[in-house]
């Protein structure tokens, strides 16, 4: 549910504008202000300094300095109204960040996997489609590799479903220092990834492919190997996300057979 609904979100920006509106005011008559000030104070000054002085001309420079009087009074009372506007606007501006924070959060945690942290599989084919689009427009290279774990169903049965999350996580781990920071990688779900290479040529693709290797972890003084297969696949013109991936996990297929022994 949307904790800032639409009306809301009106509200606010018109009371915004409208404070701003008055701060606007409120700058403008203390330059105005300011300026009466002190032509009044010219004023009476050559008033006071006339030769042949009379009673009127004392009155009406008394006239004067009241004038001035009230001006600044009333310039105290906007300066006070003008403090608290600023609070507002700083209360206001601080509560919009808080929201926007907010949205940032439930968005990240919308686009993420939470037991790896890697992006989710929508997301991931939201973005795949994008790129594919983008490679097409600017005729830009782009590369995609699809990696399955290896006997990951051997794993949990053997070690426990908390033996093959924590394989899961580490296995993320080792994927996000062997990709560059461009890259999008994706659990499309159980132990299936994907990763998506913006920009990557074939050698470098290749080059992130040889980064990914056999690792082992340790739970409970038990030591558990994880291996996986990979697949790559280059855009060509034309390409779909289902026809890249397809070609990708091929090539994954292709390795995951030369692989005939279970971990012990």
């Amino acid at each position: 549910m949307d904790p800032n609904p639409p009306e809301n979100e009106g509200n606010d920006r018109v009371e915004f504008r409208e404070s701003l509106q008055l701060l606007d005011q409120t700058t403008s008559w203390f330059w105005w202000n300011t300026a009466a000030t002190l032509v009044l104070i010219l004023v009476t000054m050559t008033i006071l300094v006339m030769p042949n002085r009379q009673q009127n001309l004392f009155i009406i420079s008394s006239l004067l300095m009241a004038v001035v009087l009230i001006a600044n009074s009333y310039t105290l009372y906007r300066r006070r109204r003008l403090k608290l506007l600023r609070k507002h606007l700083t209360d206001h501006i601080q509560f919009t960040l808080k929201q926007r924070r907010r949205a940032d959060k439930f968005y990240g945690l919308s686009i993420t996997d939470p037991l790896t942290e890697l992006y989710n599989r929508r997301f991931g084919e939201e973005r795949l489609q994008m790129e594919i689009q983008r490679a097409e427009q600017n005729n830009l290279e782009l590369a995609v590799i699809t990696i399955d774990l290896d006997y990951f169903k051997e794993i949990n049965d053997q070690f426990g479903h908390a033996a093959g999350d924590w394989v899961l996580k580490e296995f993320s781990r080792n994927l996000r220092k062997a990709i560059r920071s461009c890259d999008l990688p994706i659990r499309n779900g159980g132990d299936e990834f994907l990763v998506i290479l913006p920009d990557c040529s074939s050698e470098n693709a290749q080059l992130i492919l040889s980064r990914l290797k056999p690792f082992e972890v340790v739970l409970n003084r038990r030591k558990i190997t994880a291996s996986y297969s990979r697949g790559m696949a280059q855009y060509e013109l034309g390409d779909t996300p289902q026809s890249i991936v397809q070609r990708a996990d091929t090539s994954l297929y292709a390795e995951k057979a030369t692989r005939a022994n279970p971990p012990a």
